[in-house]
């Protein structure tokens, strides 16, 4: 059996709060108790908000509460290149396509049809479409935006082919109770954006890319996000 490895990853975009706090030291006592490990990543790919100041307090706040952690410590923003690899395999994998609508357009889109668009973690679940290799190729000229989005169903079934059945195991207790083996439904999400143009990554690529890079095998995490780990 693999060593338990778990981690604590916030966003250096403000101060930490006691949620912040409490996942922080549930995340080391369970290492601890384990005898495994406490990972500690920071998530700044939004260079835009998340501030050297408020990493640095991440740190002081956490040294504080005495709690201890592998070092070094990974910055996401020093691995953009993994994140842009980790796509480019997706790509090649044909799991991902270019969005180029925008916000209001797929609103009225899901506006027009509400029924095909039930309510998931993220809003009303977006399912896209691939372009035509020729209107893809007028659009880039243009140099219209876009998003990348996973094609969910592609994916899903790529996956069980491989691996068998999604599953995760729940030790503690979900939401709504869940515990044990549970059956994952990432089509929740319907086609999620996992790389913006500008950006090149997202929470949901590099969170998972990081997980799997650094083995971690236990996510402490609030309820909050549950519906997460169906995706990821």
């Amino acid at each position: 059996m693999n060593a338990f490895v778990t981690r604590f990853a916030p966003s250096p975009t403000g101060l930490l709060h006691l949620g912040h706090a409490y996942s922080a030291w549930a995340a080391h006592d369970a290492a601890r108790s384990a005898g495994g490990k406490l990972i500690l990543r920071i998530e700044d790919i939004d260079r835009t908000r998340c501030k050297p100041e408020f990493e640095q307090a991440i740190f002081e706040d956490l040294a504080w509460l005495g709690l201890a952690w592998e070092t070094p410590v990974r910055r996401q923003s020093d691995h953009f290149e993994d994140y842009t690899e980790a796509l480019e395999k997706l790509r090649d994998k044909g799991v991902v396509y270019r969005c180029f609508k925008t916000r209001k357009e797929i609103a009225d889109e899901i506006a027009r049809a509400p029924h095909l668009s039930p309510d998931g973690p993220e809003g009303p679940q977006y399912v896209g479409a691939m372009l035509a290799a020729h209107e893809e190729r007028s659009l880039l000229a243009e140099g219209a935006p876009f998003a990348w989005r996973l094609d969910t169903s592609r994916a899903i079934r790529i996956a069980e082919k491989t691996a068998g059945p999604l599953t995760f195991t729940e030790e503690g207790a979900g939401p709504k109770g869940e515990h044990g083996t549970i059956a994952a439904t990432p089509e929740i999400f319907g086609d999620p954006v996992i790389a913006r143009k500008d950006l090149g990554t997202s929470y949901h690529l590099a969170s998972v890319y990081d997980d799997a890079h650094q083995g971690v095998t236990h996510i402490i995490r609030g309820e909050d996000l549950f519906p997460a780990t169906h995706l990821h």
